[in-house]
């Protein structure tokens, strides 16, 4: 892969930044020309990833989330990061309907929603060290 450009952001895990992280992915994306339905995607995707390590990586503590963007000449890379408690059973985590949240509306379709709008999705996951999610979508298919 031939990176044609990057940028990297690092926010508070406060749910105010799900906002701003997906229009910053929605914006680096838009060099590409993509279509209205191919920044949704992106936005969607991004905003879900987030939300998770906003919501779970930090147990309300706070904490570091890093939004990291990569072009290239046929789509776009985006690595969502943080240090927080990690995910124990990730095969389970990743089942749709699967939530962590007793007793709050959380629905557990996060990772199913990005698998929906990207071409591909890996979570790297350890517990007590964090949580690195990788979406890509190709633009322009």
């Amino acid at each position: 892969m031939k990176v044609e450009n990057y940028a990297a952001l690092e926010f508070p895990s406060r749910s105010a930044n799900e906002g701003f992280a997906r229009a910053a992915a929605a914006c680096f994306a838009a060099q590409l020309d993509p279509t209205l339905e191919e920044i949704n995607d992106i936005k969607t995707a991004v905003s879900e990833a987030v939300t998770n390590a906003i919501v779970h990586a930090y147990e309300k503590k706070g904490g570091q989330v890093i939004l990291r963007g990569k072009l290239d000449e046929k789509g776009v890379h985006f690595e969502i990061e943080d240090a927080g408690r990690g995910i124990p059973n990730l095969e389970e985590a990743m089942q749709p309907f699967y939530t962590t949240c007793s007793g709050e509306e959380r629905s557990g379709v996060g990772f199913t929603v990005m698998q929906t709008f990207m071409d591909e999705l890996h979570v790297f996951s350890e517990p007590r060290k964090g949580t690195k999610v990788c979406l890509y979508k190709k633009i322009g298919k």
